[in-house]
């Protein structure tokens, strides 16, 4: 009986600018303990694919493009209105993204609704932590105001304690 191994991938999707100083398109990493110098015989890689690089390949014919090329060409021009037809090419010869873009296609409304409701949700929870945030910051410091004017006056360590509920050690670093 052979050995089964299990090998993963991970796949990272570069969008914004160059991650790397070369041209490729893509990079596979191996993973490698360096203080064991134990490496996992490529069971486990990380394979980046940089977007920005990704014009060359869409000047190729579909058919003579790689599956990452395909992959780069499919996510950098899918809404550029003048590679509509490539990306349609793409589609039709790539059959993992031909189920990606069934599995977009296929969103319900409920299920955009449902994303749009948990953004909204999600802004108002963080105007209101702001604003919380800024009414304890306000009133942390209205309070050393106040505690540093009753100093002035000469009112006493005591007193202002229980005015303001500040600490002596807040109130002696005024």
């Amino acid at each position: 009986m052979g050995r089964f191994y299990l090998v993963t991938y991970q796949i990272a999707i570069l969008a914004k600018e160059k991650f790397f100083p070369d041209g490729n398109l893509t990079h596979d990493f191996l993973y490698y303990d360096p203080k064991a110098q134990i490496a996992l015989g490529g069971r486990t890689r990380i394979i980046t694919v940089e977007l920005v690089k990704a014009e060359p390949a869409a000047g190729k014919q579909v058919e003579e493009m790689s599956a990452a090329e395909l992959w780069a060409v499919f996510f950098q021009y899918l809404t550029d209105e003048e590679k509509r037809g490539k990306i349609l090419e793409i589609i039709k010869r790539e059959r993992g993204i031909a189920m990606a873009v069934n599995t977009l296609v296929n969103i319900t409304q409920d299920e955009i609704e449902y994303a749009r409701l948990c953004n909204q949700i999600k802004s108002q929870l963080d105007y209101q932590s702001g604003m919380e945030n800024a009414r304890r910051k306000g009133l942390a410091e209205g309070r050393a105001e106040t505690a540093r004017n009753l100093k002035l006056l000469g009112v006493s360590t005591d007193l202002i304690i229980k005015a303001t509920g500040l600490s002596q050690e807040e109130i002696d670093q005024l």
